[in-house]
Formats: C-alpha cells, sequence, structure tokens
C-alpha cells in the first residue's frame, strides 16, 4: 500500500510582544505592470515609429522587387507613346520620350534609398570618430573643430554643389558629396556629448585607475553617444535623400540615364503645367519616404530617452 502523504501543519503567526503591534499592510498605489509582448505590443508602445518602419519597409520592398512589379524597361523610349495620361495600361502616365512613368519611379526608388542608408551610415562613422577625438582630447579639438566650423559656415547644398562640380555625375559622387556636407553636424553633436561626458566620475574613476585613453573612449564614452548618434542618423538618411533629388534636379547628381525620383521631377518640370502627373508621382514618393524616416527618428528619441521611456 501506498503510504498517504502526510502535510505538515501550517506554522503559526509569530506573536508580537506587548505592546506593539504590526503595521497594516497598505494597498497598491498604481495598477501592476502588464508587459506588452509582440509585434502588438511594440505598436503600442511605439506607433509612430511602427508606422515609419512598415513604410520604409515597403519602399525597400519596392525597390529590391521593382522588375517584378508589373515594370518595363525604365530606359526604353517610345516616341510614339508619349506624354500618355494615367490609364490602366500606364499607371503613373509616360513622359515626353514615351517612358513609363510607374516603371520609373519604382527604379528611382533604388537611388533614392540607397544613396539616404549609405550618407546616413558613412556621415556617422566618420563623424563618430571625428567627434570621439576632438571632444575626449583637447588638443585635437582645438585644430579639428576649426576645420568643421568651416565647414559648417556652407550650406550643405552649396557645399555638396560645389564638390560634384568638381567630378561627374554618379551615383558614388553623390554619396561622397553628401557625406562630406553631412559630417561635420555628426561630429559636433558627438563632441558636444563627449564633453559631458568626460566629466563623469565613472570617467574619472577610470583615469586614475591607470586606464589608457584609447580604453576608456571605447569602453565609458562610446556607447553613451550611440542612442543620440542613431536619432541623428535617421534626420541624416531623410536630409540626404532630398540633397540627392535636389542635386538631380538642378543637373549635377545622378546621370540622366539612371532614373532616380530627382532626375524624373527635372524631366517633367517642363510640362508642369499640362502635364503634372511626372512630377507628381515622384514627389509623392518621396515626401512619403522622408516622412517614414523622421516618424522612426521621433519614435527612436522618445524610445531612448528614459524620461520618455517611462510614460511608454
Amino acid at each position: 500500500m501506498a503510504s498517504a502523504t502526510v502535510m505538515a501543519p501550517a506554522a503559526p503567526p509569530a506573536t508580537l510582544p506587548p505592546g506593539i503591534n504590526a503595521a497594516p499592510v497598505m494597498p497598491d498605489v498604481l495598477p501592476p505592470v502588464k508587459a506588452r509582448k509582440g509585434v502588438l505590443g511594440f505598436i503600442r508602445r511605439h506607433p509612430t515609429m511602427s508606422v515609419g518602419l512598415f513604410i520604409i519597409a515597403t519602399m525597400i520592398f519596392i525597390a529590391i522587387f521593382a522588375p517584378y512589379l508589373g515594370t518595363t524597361d525604365p530606359t526604353a523610349l517610345a516616341p510614339a507613346r508619349r506624354t500618355r495620361e494615367p490609364s490602366a495600361q500606364y499607371w503613373f502616365g509616360t513622359d515626353m520620350l514615351g517612358r513609363d512613368v510607374y516603371s520609373r519611379v519604382m527604379y528611382g526608388a533604388r537611388v533614392s534609398l540607397l544613396v539616404g542608408f549609405a550618407v546616413a551610415f558613412c556621415a556617422s562613422i566618420i563623424g563618430l570618430t571625428i567627434g570621439l577625438v576632438s571632444g575626449y582630447i583637447r588638443l585635437a579639438d582645438s585644430i579639428i573643430m576649426r576645420i568643421m566650423d568651416g565647414l559648417m559656415s556652407i550650406p550643405p547644398i552649396l557645399l555638396a554643389i560645389a564638390l560634384m562640380a568638381l567630378t561627374r555625375g554618379s551615383v558614388q559622387n553623390v554619396i561622397i558629396a553628401i557625406t562630406i556636407a553631412e559630417v561635420p553636424r555628426v561630429s559636433r553633436l558627438v563632441r558636444g556629448v563627449v564633453l559631458s561626458l568626460r566629466e563623469q566620475p565613472y570617467v574619472e574613476a577610470a583615469i586614475a585607475a591607470g586606464t589608457r585613453t584609447p580604453t576608456i573612449i571605447i569602453r565609458h564614452i562610446l556607447p553613451n553617444t550611440l542612442a543620440p548618434l542613431t536619432v541623428q542618423a535617421t534626420f541624416i538618411c531623410a536630409a540626404a535623400m532630398i540633397t540627392e533629388s535636389i542635386l538631380s534636379f538642378i543637373g549635377a547628381g545622378t546621370p540622366p540615364i539612371i532614373p532616380s525620383w530627382g532626375n524624373i521631377m527635372a524631366e517633367g518640370r517642363a510640362l508642369w503645367q499640362v502635364k503634372p502627373y511626372i512630377v507628381f508621382f515622384p514627389a509623392i514618393f518621396l515626401s512619403i519616404t522622408v516622412l517614414s524616416i523622421n516618424l522612426v527618428g521621433d519614435g527612436l528619441r522618445d524610445a531612448l530617452d528614459p524620461r520618455m521611456a517611462k510614460r511608454l
């Protein structure tokens, strides 16, 4: 026979000495925190960022799978069908050379997204390096920041135009020109963060312990600069896409044979009053993409700010 399990008697409550009363249990003032997990939880916590990420993912999908979205050769000329209105056959109409505007807009997403992401990445890496060095090393700060101040005195679009005037038009040269124009702003932001971080007690303790300067920068200062740098990178990406469109619009950016949103708008401005759709569709795609990137930047700013994180 199986032995029955004997339950131990509950321990009696501890008795207090005479004259001492136990404090009553206080009720919970705040409701219990409910953890929101999964995609729905992320959308509820960060609705702005979710909308921006969805639009950016859609644009990336369009750029990658443009050949499979009912498009034709964006550079194929057909004078017999030029300036056709938007219809079931030509969704966005045709331009003055008979090229399908829908196909050109779909393929143009590749250039704009490539320039935006490449400039944001390159400018962030270069500006981060310059900002860390100039912000922590005082001798280098007086030299490097004067150069950055000189570059910042020139408007980014004018500096990019001047750099493009020295080279031939290509996507690679556009990326280099816009990156050079955006680096001073990133380095100035990182430098300001480093100037406040190097006075913190944990940095002074590392110096007193004999830690080498590169180790202090990498271990103690670099991680604290990534949050504002990430937010700044999103705005640089949006600004780079606008700058690339401006350069292409005035003929100083990508070559006309490469479809980009700026080139499409530049080619349609002569017919704006009679055929506005040639400019309207690429402008709408550019505006929506830039807006989505700015939404992601605003969402990252709120998510990475400790004061805002308590409210989410």
